[in-house]
């Protein structure tokens, strides 16, 4: 991408299409085309082909989805993937059909099989079934992560496809539903600390291992990537790093400054048990995260606060 680059950037009112756009504003590319959903909808194909035959974006993010956490996706498995398949198909498609340069689609850690070697190299995807509390969207994801290769394949597109680590930042969705688990931790740990709640309950066993990374840094990962790498199969962004459930939600209790107990409650599913992906292949590259969690996620609160969450 040059600075003057036809760019589009698909969900950038999202979590993570809002800090790809940050970056690459920060980055010096102005030449930016945004569309909200009351304003495209990108489940409909013919919406969808009809905004890229006019604006013709040279180079496309796809960053777009429906997200949200293990209850939402337990109880929507329909609706995740076909809201998600339906975008990845239609933006894919519409690209090339109208001479995209470059487009990188985002996928998601859960992508991975359950039982699954960690950490998580990007030849281990398809291997076996993923975790059954969020199957919908990781099959979606897995779909469009297949159809940018495919195209890759049968008509040379240079259509790269990501896979990062579970992402946190500012704008992230603050639905109690549907929301991520820093997010609603953060909520969880604000409202009792509000009504001076003795305890604070904890959804599993709390041993269950994550890796977070910063949308900023993911972001500027994906413009990295969009800049350096070229390849059929798909490549992770991840920091490196990772943190059990009920370690992350002490450093939460610390930073919003709840002096109650944390409860867990074994009853109710930990999703996987551990995931991590390997990131040796973007850091061969040349690329790393900057971000620790801990600053991460008091940015995050700062944020929260200013939105009377």
């Amino acid at each position: 991408m040059n600075k003057q680059s036809k760019i589009y950037v698909a969900g950038h009112n999202g979590m993570v299409g809002s800090a790809i756009v940050r970056q690459l504003k920060q980055q010096g590319y102005d030449n930016l085309i945004l569309r909200a959903h009351k304003e495209l909808d990108l489940c409909r194909q013919t919406e969808t082909e009809a905004f890229f035959a006019a604006e013709k974006p040279e180079y496309v993010f796809v960053a777009a989805g429906l997200v949200g956490g293990i209850k939402a996706n337990l109880e929507a498995p329909a609706d995740y993937f076909i809201d998600n398949m339906s975008i990845a198909s239609n933006i894919i498609a519409s690209a090339y059909r109208y001479g995209a340069k470059k487009l990188l689609y985002l996928g998601s850690a859960c992508m991975y099989p359950k039982e699954c070697a960690q950490p998580m190299t990007e030849d281990m995807l398809l291997t076996g079934l993923p975790e059954s509390t969020n199957e919908g969207y990781a099959l979606a994801k897995i779909c469009g992560s297949r159809l940018c290769g495919y195209y890759n394949r049968q008509y040379g597109a240079d259509f790269i496809s990501a896979v990062p680590a579970n992402a946190y930042g500012i704008n992230d969705c603050l639905d109690p539903e549907k929301s991520h688990v820093i997010p609603a931790l953060f909520m969880k740990f604000q409202k009792a600390k509000q009504a001076q709640d003795k305890s604070v309950k904890l959804w599993g066993t709390g041993t269950a291992l994550r890796e977070f990374i910063y949308t900023d840094d993911m972001a500027d990962a994906c413009i990295f990537l969009m800049n350096s790498y070229s390849g059929r199969e798909p490549i992770n962004i991840g920091t490196g790093n990772e943190i059990s459930i009920l370690a992350l939600s002490q450093m939460i209790k610390k930073i919003v400054g709840y002096e109650g107990e944390i409860i867990c409650d074994p009853t109710k599913p930990d999703g996987m048990k551990r995931r991590m992906v390997d990131n040796q292949k973007i850091s061969a590259l040349g690329w790393q995260a900057n971000t620790l969690l801990e600053d991460g996620l008091q940015r995050v609160y700062a944020w929260l606060l200013k939105n009377n969450f």
